[in-house]
């Protein structure tokens, strides 16, 4: 092995990991200018909802109000310990209760599942499907042939929602144009750090979410508790099978038909996040594989103008993203193993004489070098990012410590599922679902 290479090597890392962290600084203060820049049009709809949510204690009851006739449709399987929760939290949605209709389908559950959602047949709000297994797609699909209403939903049944969750998405429908309305999904129960980062991940992904509806860049309606204008499904078609990640592609094919997609802030809907990092594994791979094979799917929408930002720069930026990370860990892996062939040579050489390192610490040196100044840069402004979005959801600005094990540990758990992800896409194999 040419261990000359190795100097050329760290070369080409430090130069990739340049534009990678530029790259990601840079998509970091378009989030936070752009929400800035729309903080007028993001005041109009505080107040809109403020407005909204202050009908009730002027003494204006949920049935006067013009709320659109809504179906929520629950698809099961092997849920049996939290399906429950999830029908009681629809249950006590603050919703007139003429115009909500709760679907429950069991989609070939090998537990309980089928005896726990049976014990809710006696309500007139809800209707009890069994079904063969057929994945998710399919028991959704079954759902919408079962529904008339003017908006259709659905909820995971590990998820519960809010209970103004559907009051409030229900508001933007007053707007013709909107089509899709996509909630806020927060962890329920953060108790461990692995839920601790998942709380600082879905808290970024609150704002990020909210820039992007802001820009109508929404490429994902999230399974929790994303609301449909019922025509959107005559138009478009049903669910598909989309790579296990049905969510993904129907607001891809939304986006192609140029249908609008918002974000809801103030809806929320909570979720349990996986608690080993075996289970968070298998989850983010579902999720990012499936991403990627519904982009390849969707490509012909990359770099195209009449996709707005979406198409222009969001999707481009998630390429390079995915790319430049994927490269520096290549090249750090190499150049790691073609040092540590160096130092087996070393020692050949001159015997084993093996050292414990000495550190020492200078109180007057810091290291100014320019990639550690834009990695504390991008820090910072992820950090910013999180607490935005904790802000706009819960109105409270604060760092705990949720953040500082985001940014600590996030960096060094991510790239096994990606790398698992590209691998997936690059052989078209499909991640399961559990």
């Amino acid at each position: 092995m040419d261990i000359s290479i190795v100097p050329i090597l760290a070369t080409i890392t430090g130069s990739v990991t340049y534009v990678a962290l530029f790259g990601a600084l840079y998509f970091q203060v378009f989030l936070l200018i752009t929400f800035i820049e729309k903080r007028k049009t993001f005041r109009a709809e505080e107040h809109f909802l403020d407005k909204r949510n202050s009908d009730k204690k002027l003494g204006i009851s949920n049935e006067s109000l013009d709320y659109p006739s809504a179906t929520v449709i629950v698809p099961c399987f092997n849920e049996e310990k939290t399906v429950e929760g999830t029908i009681r939290s629809l249950l006590q949605l603050d919703y007139p209760k003429d115009k909500l209709k709760i679907l429950i389908i069991n989609d070939g559950s090998k537990d309980n599942t089928g005896k726990v959602i049976d014990t809710f047949s006696g309500n007139p709000q809800i209707e009890i499907y069994h079904k063969e297994n057929g994945g998710k797609y399919t028991a959704l699909n079954f759902g919408l042939s079962k529904t008339h209403t003017e908006i259709v939903g659905c909820l995971d049944a590990d998820s519960y929602a809010d209970s103004q969750a559907l009051k409030i998405i229900a508001s933007y429908f007053d707007d013709k144009s909107v089509m899709a309305v996509t909630p806020s999904v927060v962890i329920n129960h953060s108790r461990n750090v692995l839920r601790q980062i998942q709380k600082a991940e879905y808290n970024l992904g609150i704002f990020v979410r909210k820039v992007l509806g802001m820009i109508d860049a929404i490429h994902v309606t999230p399974g929790p508790f994303s609301f449909f204008r019922r025509e959107v499904f005559e138009i478009i078609g049903n669910y598909k099978h989309a790579h296990n990640t049905e969510d993904l592609e129907v607001a891809f094919r939304m986006q192609k038909h140029h249908m609008k997609i918002v974000n809801a802030h103030k809806a929320f809907v909570y979720t349990v996040g996986p608690n080993t990092v075996k289970k968070l594994y298998r989850q983010r791979v579902r999720w990012t594989s499936g991403f990627l094979a519904n982009l390849v799917d969707y490509r012909e929408m990359i770099f195209k103008k009449k996709y707005g930002d979406l198409g222009m720069l969001i999707l481009p930026m998630t390429i390079f993203t995915i790319g430049t990370t994927l490269i520096v860990i290549g090249l750090s892996i190499i150049n790691f193993v073609i040092s540590l062939h160096k130092e087996f040579v070393k020692l050949e050489s001159v015997g084993m004489q093996l050292k414990m390192p000495s550190f020492n610490f200078d109180w007057f040196f810091m290291n100014t070098s320019a990639i550690v100044i834009i990695a504390l840069g991008l820090w910072l402004l992820t950090a910013a990012v999180i607490v935005s979005g904790q802000r706009i959801g819960t109105g409270k600005t604060r760092i705990t410590i949720d953040v500082f094990y985001f940014l600590l540990l996030y960096s060094f758990i991510a790239p096994f599922w990606l790398i698992k992800s590209v691998y997936n896409t690059t052989f078209s194999k499909t991640a399961p679902w559990r």
